[in-house]
């Protein structure tokens, strides 16, 4: 198997468990911002020795381009957080599964690569299975359009950033490209500060550790997604793959939700019925694609 097809199932895999433990983290008084912060100071932190291997300035690089990129995908972090701060989960969740659409056509737009059509096949069946994935009550349906909104814009947002990732990193080298990337990140991430609630004490200990393990379980599927990208590209299908997070999230909730303090696995059957009906769908797109 190559590595376009497992390294994004294990950055996956990863990035479910890195999701239970950050919100394990906020049932303990850690706020969004402040989660996002730190993740993004140990992903700038962590990538700094990627900077020993070294890379190149091929024809066609630019000093803005991991700035660029780096930007946007800040930008892609601030619309999530806004989609769930002012809408509801149940809208926001399903809207960011249009990702993968988005890079799809993200990718053809800028003729980054040509696009097979059993990926848009794939792109498309993976777009409704996440929709279901995502299924969950309303509670507030005049928060639809603002949720549904910012989570489109964070869609598109973090497309944009995995297709010229995709197109730059061969540019620069990913020894180069990618620290200088999530450097950016965690430059931009102190404009967050002002929006923190309360002290870090109030989450005690329990609550740092969860946040510790969680950012660097983030930091590690998100230079495992780069350099998938970078090195090997097809973002459509790297993406695709990348969306079985969706499956490995029910099946971790269902055996080990408690642990996390996590209670979806208590949620009705016929909306359990429902994900397992999306995660069903997600296998198809996935078989779909690989062809």
């Amino acid at each position: 198997m190559s590595p376009v097809h497992w390294a994004p199932l294990a950055c996956a895999i990863i990035y479910t468990l890195a999701a239970l433990a950050l919100q394990a983290a906020s049932m303990r008084g850690l706020g969004p911002w402040r989660i996002t912060f730190v993740s993004n100071l140990v992903m700038g932190l962590l990538f700094l020795p990627l900077l020993a291997l070294g890379g190149r300035f091929a024809d066609g690089w630019h000093p803005a381009q991991p700035a660029l990129t780096g930007l946007l995908f800040f930008g892609g972090q601030i619309c999530t957080f806004l989609a769930l701060h002012r809408g509801d989960a149940s809208v926001a969740t399903p809207v960011l599964g249009s990702k993968v659409l988005f890079v799809t056509l993200f990718t053809a737009a800028l003729g980054v690569q040509e696009i097979p059509g059993r990926w848009w096949s794939g792109a498309a069946l993976c777009t409704a299975a996440l929709v279901l994935l995502g299924m969950a009550p309303p509670r507030h349906r005049e928060r639809t359009v603002a949720a549904a909104g910012f989570a489109l814009a964070a869609a598109a947002f973090f497309a944009l950033t995995d297709v010229l990732v995709q197109r730059w990193v061969p540019l620069w080298g990913p020894g180069r490209f990618i620290p200088a990337m999530f450097g950016t990140v965690a430059l931009l991430s102190p404009i967050l500060i002002p929006r923190f609630r309360g002290p870090l004490r109030t989450a005690g200990i329990p609550g740092v550790a969860w946040l510790a393990l969680g950012s660097v379980l983030l930091a590690a599927q998100a230079l495992g997604m780069a350099l998938t990208l970078g090195l090997f590209g097809s973002a459509p299908l790297v993406n695709i793959l990348y969306s079985t997070r969706g499956i490995w999230t029910i099946l971790v909730i269902v055996a080990a939700g408690a642990w996390f303090g996590n209670q979806e696995h208590r949620l009705g059957g016929r909306l359990l019925g429902i994900r397992a009906l999306g995660a069903l769908l997600l296998l198809a797109a996935v078989a779909v694609a690989i062809g």
